[in-house]
């Protein structure tokens, strides 16, 4: 057997996340039967990192050990004859067998769109956060710098979360601004259950005037998901992708994401 890794992109509004349940349908399991459609033998896969029910992915990196012999074009265009149009194989590549999605990743990225508007989305229902009132982006960005760093995330941890520890790195977050939409980028060693949505949360609030921009650094030492506010909807929220090290030559970016704001 070969190893393969392969980059998956998503909307994930139709599912009940990534991971393969026995009566909910799954990312995962229409990329596996996707896989062993191809192939003709069943395929598992281990992928860089879930996500929750409605969040979507620009590049979902997985790894396969191949059971039988194809061209690196073929997995990819073979696979995408058997996946619905929302879900879709970016590209393919051999690595070796030290190379594994998730113990391999090094770190984790992580995007929210954000509609700032008086009325709700329409075209980009499921695509997009909302927010009615007007934000201070100046706000935001002095609040997130607080995250900045090693931590204790627990005040941004969902109560179901089974990470062994909620201490991690944050390595930056930028926002930025695009006509009416507002794209926050998260990277970060790991990331908590939850703990992108109710950041999100938490600047919108920082943003809108109802919390200061200080009231950040008081959440982290508070440690208390009570204290924070309500988790955000996944509708925009996107995993941008995992880090590796450079021997891998993983893909980052598929060109196709680039419509994003």
């Amino acid at each position: 057997m070969s190893r393969l890794a392969l980059g998956v992109a998503y909307r994930g509004g139709a599912y009940c996340g990534w991971q393969r349940q026995s009566q909910d349908d799954t990312v995962q399991a229409r990329v596996e039967q996707a896989l062993s459609q191809f192939a003709d033998v069943p395929v598992t896969v281990t992928c860089a990192g879930r996500t929750d029910t409605g969040v979507h992915a620009i590049n979902q990196v997985i790894h396969i050990d191949a059971p039988v012999a194809r061209d690196e074009a073929s997995w990819v265009r073979g696979t995408n004859r058997y996946l619905p149009a929302d879900v879709a194989i970016q590209w393919c590549q051999q690595v070796d067998d030290s190379f594994h999605a998730r113990f391999a990743a090094t770190g984790r990225r992580y995007a929210y769109v954000l509609l700032e508007s008086p009325v709700r989305p329409a075209l980009e229902a499921g695509l997009v956060g909302w927010t009615f009132r007007p934000l201070d982006g100046d706000a935001m960005q002095q609040a997130a710098q607080r995250l900045l760093g090693e931590h204790d995330f627990s005040s941004f941890r969902s109560s179901q979360c089974q990470a062994a520890s909620p201490v991690k790195q944050m390595r930056s977050i930028d926002i930025s601004r695009r006509g009416a939409y507002w794209r926050l980028d998260f990277h970060a060693s790991a990331f908590l259950h939850h703990m992108v949505r109710n950041i999100v949360g938490c600047l919108v609030a920082v943003g809108t005037g109802a919390r200061p921009v200080d009231w950040m650094a008081e959440l982290l030492l508070a440690r208390d998901r009570e204290r924070a506010a309500p988790t955000f909807s996944p509708d925009g929220l996107y995993f941008v992708g995992p880090d590796y090290d450079a021997r891998y030559a993983i893909p980052t970016r598929p060109s196709a994401s680039d419509w994003l704001p």
